[in-house]
């Protein structure tokens, strides 16, 4: 993302109130908006048809499966994203762009087939509803998954307007669609849902497509071994799962969830707290941008090229400490910006609660979700500076950490009872974020000796 991060720079160089909001608006936008537009695009159907008093029962079945579609999507995703990321990153640097567009055709293709293949076996197996929903479900779900692969890509090009001009245009279909096919019920919500989805992915493909040579229509390329990285399956994995795994247990687990359709239950008590916590993300994740993938990134290039340049030992050093300095300076401004936005957010805590006319047993669930929230920032900013110094090994460990603590916390204050609900997932959250920074720190110390004497890792092949 350091190639949007360039550019919406040059906003910041304005240096002026209208340019840094710009920047910092289109940074926020841009790194959350697939997380905050698909939860307000949501939240918004959900709203208009309890305000308009149409099928409030049909409308809680609609919001639960696409939140279940949500979670399984990325996950199963995810196993793929880093792998063709790291790929495509390392065709780039090669100068071989015409292998790009034919390996996405790949990626998306190998999604579909996954995607396609896992929900209609669930569908056939553990569901038992209408013909229709089976077949939209499935549908979305394709659709959804082809989606997360393709905003990975799309988050490195330049061109960022066109990129939220797409968001805009598909969740703006998917509201509108959902709106006037609401009196044909679920299936009418779950069509309007696959019309947005499908021409935000489209949009998005004909952003991606002109940028580089078809020479060939499929190639899978990033599956082959040599160039393949499999301990980036499995951090893909972990990060996603790690994410949700106390929202399925939430969900399965009788005493907080509730049957909504077939085998998919919700939690009201833990959803809409945590959801709604989840909107707090944009000012970190901007700052995030600009800061950890544009500052950060120029410093690191900066840095190794003078490596590989044969630079002398003391410019070496002096931009080894301008990589740290950007790193830790990078870390600060997020901690302070998302601690602000937590402190804004929690002092109008009871006024978000009474104007969306839920109960107030909900306000402590959502402080302690903000908390967690906060450091979730922490850590993907972490997690990412260590991908760029291929510390594989470590974002694999960390990844795992925030896997296991999640599900073990949340597990743990469910037999506690409600009072602890949601402590599981802010200490794992801040947990994982404080070892992130460990590892980062021991990392950065005596960058220049890690750098020439690191030994060759048979795990990430370098």
């Amino acid at each position: 993302m350091a190639g949007i991060g360039f550019e919406l720079r040059k906003y910041l160089n304005e240096d002026s109130f209208t340019g840094t909001l710009k920047a910092y608006g289109f940074a926020g936008l841009i790194s959350a908006g697939p997380w905050v537009l698909s939860i307000l695009g949501v939240m918004l159907i959900g709203i208009v048809a309890i305000s308009q008093k149409v099928g409030g029962r049909e409308v809680e079945q609609f919001t639960t499966s696409v939140t279940w579609m949500m979670g399984t999507s990325l996950i199963l995703s995810g196993v793929l994203q880093l792998v063709f990321t790291r790929y495509i990153a390392d065709r780039l640097f090669e100068g071989r762009d015409n292998l790009i567009n034919p390996n996405l055709f790949g990626a998306l293709l190998l999604t579909t087939l996954a995607s396609g293949a896992l929900g209609a076996a669930l569908m056939v197996t553990i569901f038992h509803e209408s013909f229709a929903y089976e077949v939209l479900m499935v549908a979305n779900f394709v659709t959804l998954s082809n989606v997360w692969i393709v905003v990975i890509f799309v988050a490195g090009l330049k061109k960022f307007k066109v990129i939220l001009y797409a968001f805009f245009f598909g969740y703006a279909t998917t509201v509108l669609l959902s709106i006037l096919l609401m009196p044909y019920g679920i299936s009418g919500l779950l069509t309007g849902l696959l019309a947005g989805h499908a021409l935000l992915l489209f949009l998005m493909l004909a952003v991606i497509i002109p940028e580089y040579p078809v020479q060939e229509t499929v190639r899978m390329d990033f599956l082959k071994r040599k160039e393949i990285f499999p301990v980036l399956i499995f951090v893909g994995l972990f990060y996603n799962l790690g994410i949700w795994i106390d929202k399925f247990i939430f969900w399965t687990y009788p005493g907080t969830s509730e049957a909504v359709i077939g085998p998919l239950r919700a939690s009201l008590i833990y959803d809409l707290p945590i959801f709604l916590a989840y909107l707090s993300i944009i000012p970190g994740m901007a700052v995030f941008l600009l800061r950890i993938e544009t500052d950060f990134a120029e410093a690191y290039e900066g840095f190794f090229n003078a490596v590989r340049g044969n630079a002398s030992l003391q410019e070496i050093e002096t931009l080894g400490n301008e990589m740290i300095l950007a790193v830790r300076e990078g870390i600060f401004q997020i901690i302070k910006v998302q601690g602000i936005t937590v402190l804004v957010l929690y002092m109008l805590g009871p006024k978000i609660v009474a104007w969306l006319g839920i109960s107030d047993k909900f306000i402590h669930l959502y402080y302690i979700d903000l908390v967690g929230v906060a450091a979730q920032v922490l850590m993907l900013a972490v997690l990412n500076v260590l991908f760029y110094l291929d510390r594989l090994r470590d974002a694999f460990w960390l990844t795992l950490t925030l896997l296991i603590s999640n599900a073990a916390f949340t597990w743990i204050t469910l037999q506690l009872g409600p009072m602890f609900y949601g402590y599981g997932f802010g200490l794992s959250m801040t947990l994982t974020a404080f070892i992130g920074i460990f590892l980062l720190s021991s990392e950065l110390e005596n960058i220049e000796f890690r750098t020439f004497m690191r030994p060759r890792d048979a795990t990430t092949g370098y």
